[in-house]
C-alpha cells in the first residue's frame, strides 16, 4: 500500500483553461492568460492553503502542465501537490504507454513524482489499470484515481490494484448542481463508504453557474463553452438568481455558493482559476455552511431548469 493516506485541501485548483494559448478566443475557454497572471494565482492560492493543482496532458496537449510548472517556479516540491492524468485516447504505441505518458508529464512538470495520477477516461480498464502498479511501487505515482468511470469500472480498477496491495483512492467525475449522475447511481455513497475521495469537476459548469453570465451577457463568443452553454442561459436564470441571493446574505457570489454546495455534498471541487482575485472566492466557499433546506432548494431549482450538461467525452453513468 502507499505509505501515506491521500490528504487534500477543501478545494483543488483546476488548470484546464491554462492549456489555452495566450490569444483571446483561442482554445476551449477563450481565456487570455499571461505568465505573470498565473504566477499571481499560484502565489495567492499557496498562501491560502490551496496547494493541490490538477492538470492533464489533454489540457492543451501538455501546455497546461508546462505553464503550471513555470507558475510554480521557486516553490519547494513539498509545498504543493500535483495531480495529472493518463488519457488512453492519447496513448502512444510503445511497450508501456502509461509509463511513457507519465514520463512526459514528469518532464513537463519538472518533478520525479506526482501525488495523484488518474486514468482520465475508462476506455479499457483491464488494459490500462495494471501498468499503474509498477509506477506505484517505484514511487513515481503516490496515489491513483480514476476519472469519468462508472461504478462497474471503478470496482474493476480497484480489484486490479487490490491484487497488488493498492487501491483506487480517488474518483473524479463531472458533478454540479446541473449534473448529479454520480450521486444518483451511487458513486458518491460508494466513495463515502470506502474512504475514497470524490473530486467534482465542472462545478461551475465552465462559468454558466457563476452568475456572471446571462442571455444579455453571454459567455465569450468563439469559445467552445459558449457554444455549449449560451443557448441554455435562459433556463438557468432562476437558479443563478437564487444562488446569488444566498451569496449576498454571506458576502459571497453565486460561484462561491456553487463551490460551497459541492463541499457540503462531501466532495472536493476542482475549481478552474485564471485570475488571482478568484482565489478569494475559494476562501469564502470554504467557510460557507449551507443548511439542508438551502441545498434542497438549489437542487430542486436545478432539476427544474431541465438541462443536460453531460460533456461529449462522458459516458452515461
Amino acid at each position: 500500500m502507499t505509505s501515506k493516506a491521500l490528504s487534500v485541501p477543501a478545494v483543488a485548483l483546476g488548470t484546464w483553461a491554462w492549456g489555452d494559448s495566450d490569444e483571446a478566443g483561442d482554445g476551449y475557454f477563450g481565456s487570455q492568460l499571461s505568465e505573470s497572471g498565473l504566477r499571481e494565482v499560484v502565489e495567492k492560492a499557496q498562501s491560502n492553503g490551496f496547494t493541490l493543482l490538477d492538470t492533464a496532458v489533454a489540457y492543451g496537449m501538455g501546455r497546461s502542465e508546462t505553464v503550471l510548472t513555470k507558475a510554480l517556479a521557486g516553490y519547494d516540491r513539498s509545498e504543493y501537490q500535483l495531480s495529472t492524468k493518463f488519457t488512453p485516447q492519447l496513448a502512444g504505441e510503445g511497450d508501456d504507454p502509461v509509463a511513457d505518458m507519465l514520463e512526459q508529464s514528469l518532464d513537463r512538470l519538472g518533478t520525479d513524482y506526482v501525488d495523484l495520477y488518474w486514468i482520465h477516461n475508462p476506455a479499457d480498464v483491464a488494459r490500462w489499470t495494471p501498468p499503474l502498479i509498477p509506477l506505484l511501487k517505484s514511487g513515481k505515482v503516490r496515489h491513483v484515481g480514476v476519472s469519468n468511470h462508472n461504478m462497474e469500472q471503478i470496482a474493476l480498477a480497484d480489484r486490479i490494484l487490490g491484487e497488488a496491495g493498492f487501491r483506487v483512492e480517488a474518483v473524479q467525475n463531472h458533478y454540479s448542481l446541473l449534473y448529479r449522475s454520480s450521486e444518483r447511481v451511487g458513486i458518491l455513497d460508494h466513495c463515502r463508504e470506502h474512504d475514497v475521495r470524490f473530486f467534482s469537476y465542472m462545478v461551475l459548469e465552465q462559468g454558466a453557474l457563476t452568475g456572471r453570465y446571462s442571455p444579455t451577457h453571454p459567455l465569450p463568443e468563439g469559445s467552445r463553452r459558449a457554444a455549449v452553454y449560451n443557448g441554455i442561459l435562459p433556463q438557468l436564470q432562476t437558479l443563478t438568481n437564487r444562488m446569488r441571493a444566498f451569496g449576498q446574505d454571506r458576502g459571497a457570489s453565486a460561484a462561491d455558493v456553487a463551490a460551497a454546495w459541492a463541499i457540503a455534498k462531501g466532495t472536493t471541487p476542482i475549481i478552474g482559476i485564471t485570475k488571482a482575485n478568484y482565489v478569494d472566492g475559494l476562501v469564502r466557499a470554504r467557510g460557507i455552511e449551507l443548511a439542508d433546506e438551502e441545498i434542497a432548494e438549489l437542487e430542486a431549482l436545478a432539476d427544474a431548469a431541465d438541462v443536460d450538461t453531460r460533456g461529449w467525452w462522458e459516458q452515461e453513468m
